[in-house]
């Protein structure tokens, strides 16, 4: 099967593994793993803050900063599609007893002025804004880059009203590399930020988030509270920093495979992608094809192919280290061949 489900079905390289086998490890809870130090060294400073903490995942590490940032019945100000709002279940919820406050943005990102108009203080009819957070790139968007210009008018919103920015930047590698900028470049106007090692650059397990050391103490008490607390974490933090050292640049192929499907997809009848792809997202309607979403992803499976239905009539597909141009190529023949034997209206 090509799988274009994600990117987090990425299976770890072989270096990976094998790093995994040699690693040098200790309790991480006692601070004594010697390989869970040195990723979150590397981490901290290709991320330009203090310190970092390794997570098990991109939602634990989301969920980590609201609870560190904010206080009960407090605010979070949220893009509308944010996989913060959309898909963890409700933890802000659940777990920080904060409601979030979504707005609608432009291809996965808010202006600076609808920002500030939502902003809260102290009148005792409302919740006070606590955090705002942004994601970069943005998921439900279509893998959309926020430019670091853009973030910077939110952060002085920010900056004027005394409230932290968290960045869910999960794939913020894929913008930093869709811009050819360093990844400091984005997180100097946050406050926080989490990225996932589990994605595109292929890890098997886990996340880091960071911040100021002040931060960070805190955080690593959440994750403790959380379960998120590990023994002999060096077989995971490993593959981590194979991740961080030798797997970003190579997003690059993962950007221009689904450039290139999306430009066979665009010269079908009946599909089309949604907006400009910018990097290994891509979403495809099929309102035209006589089928909705989930039918039509069948219909892929049942011809080598998986991938994910995203609404009523989009589906998602994802480039990533597992994907090869060839499998890119057999994709785009199968479409083809969908189009004009299943989808005549």
């Amino acid at each position: 099967m090509i799988d274009l489900r994600s990117d987090t079905v990425t299976k770890l390289t072989d270096r990976m593994r094998q790093v995994m086998f040699e690693a040098e490890v200790g309790d991480d809870v006692y601070r004594d793993d010697p390989t869970m130090r040195e990723l979150e060294e590397i981490a901290a400073k290709k991320l330009g803050k203090e310190e970092a903490l390794f997570v098990t995942s991109g939602t634990q590490g989301n969920q980590i900063a609201v609870l560190v940032h904010c206080s009960l019945g407090e605010e979070i100000i949220l893009e509308e599609g944010s996989h913060i709002f959309r898909y963890e279940g409700g933890a802000t919820s659940a777990f920080a007893g904060i409601q979030p406050f979504p707005i609608k943005g432009e291809r996965g990102m808010m202006s600076a002025e609808d920002v500030e108009a939502a902003i809260k203080g102290s009148d005792i009819h409302e919740a006070e804004t606590g955090l705002i957070c942004l994601e970069n790139t943005h998921n439900r968007a279509g893998g959309t880059v926020t430019t670091p210009k853009k973030m910077k008018e939110i952060y002085d919103v920010a900056q004027r009203h005394h409230i932290p920015i968290h960045l869910d930047g999960a794939r913020l590698m894929n913008a930093a590399v869709a811009l050819k900028r360093p990844m400091t470049d984005f997180t100097q106007y946050v406050t926080t930020v989490q990225i996932c090692l589990s994605k595109g650059l292929g890890a098997p397990v886990g996340s880091i988030i960071a911040g100021s050391s002040e931060f960070i103490a805190k955080a690593r008490k959440w994750r403790k509270r959380l379960g998120g607390g590990l023994r002999q974490a060096g077989v995971l933090a490993a593959p981590g920093i194979v991740a961080l050292t030798e797997m970003v640049d190579r997003l690059e192929e993962d950007h221009q495979h689904a450039a290139w499907l999306a430009e066979q997809i665009n010269a079908l009848p009946r599909v089309s992608v949604v907006g400009k792809v910018e990097t290994n997202i891509l979403m495809m309607d099929v309102s035209e094809t006589g089928h909705t979403a989930n039918e039509f992803v069948a219909l892929l499976k049942e011809n080598g192919i998986l991938a994910n239905a995203f609404a009523p009539t989009i589906v998602r597909l994802v480039t990533h280290y597992d994907v090869s141009k060839k499998d890119i190529e057999e994709t785009a023949d199968i479409l083809k061949q969908l189009i004009a034997e299943k989808c005549v209206k």
